[in-house]
């Protein structure tokens, strides 16, 4: 706990020291999401793949980031209250956060839909991974998560995927729109 807590104040230290640093740590927190999930969309795009294997992507990677995200984390949340590292510390958070800490919804969320794009498209995979790295440790230096539940996120994400891409890619032959896409090409 004592490495979880040093690397807290190092990064949220850092993006206190400067209004640049802190407005960078704001955008990797609060708003990179939604250019992941626009990149993620345009890749989809311009993948030079069939139909049927960008929707069971799609698919995959949906499902696998809902699950991580709505199932797996709001379970453990509902039997471990780990405050956030703003009222464990009284730092100033840069960001309003209410729920508790453990594991980060954005780590679980974003790390499984990087492990389910890798199971399909390996440099697409990678270049998610890091991005996500990025923008977690920007919700670490905002003061709302401990580099503790993004490990914890990451782990619980990489594992809800490949359980949920074995899924999809063991019963893909009976999902009807999948079907229907493979006849169609």
């Amino acid at each position: 706990m004592q490495i979880d807590r040093a690397l807290f104040f190092l990064l949220h230290r850092w993006a206190g020291a400067s209004d640049a640093a802190r407005a960078l740590a704001v955008f990797f927190a609060a708003y990179f999401q939604y250019v992941l999930v626009a990149l993620f969309f345009l890749f989809l795009l311009a993948w030079r793949s069939g139909r049927r294997e960008k929707l069971e992507c799609l698919l995959a990677v949906g499902l696998s980031a809902a699950v991580a995200r709505l199932g797996v984390t709001e379970l453990i949340r509902f039997f471990y209250h780990r405050p956030r590292p703003f009222l464990a510390y009284g730092t100033d958070p840069f960001l309003a956060e209410n729920a508790w800490s453990f594991p980060s919804g954005h780590s679980t969320f974003f790390f499984a839909a990087s492990a389910a794009l890798y199971a399909y498209n390996k440099k697409a995979g990678i270049g998610f991974f890091i991005a996500s790295i990025i923008l977690n440790a920007g919700r670490v230096a905002a003061g709302v998560h401990y580099p503790s539940d993004i490990l914890g996120g990451m782990v619980i994400g990489v594992a809800t995927a490949i359980g949920v891409v074995w899924v999809v890619r063991r019963f893909s032959a009976r999902i009807p729109f999948l079907r229907q896409a493979a006849d169609k090409q």
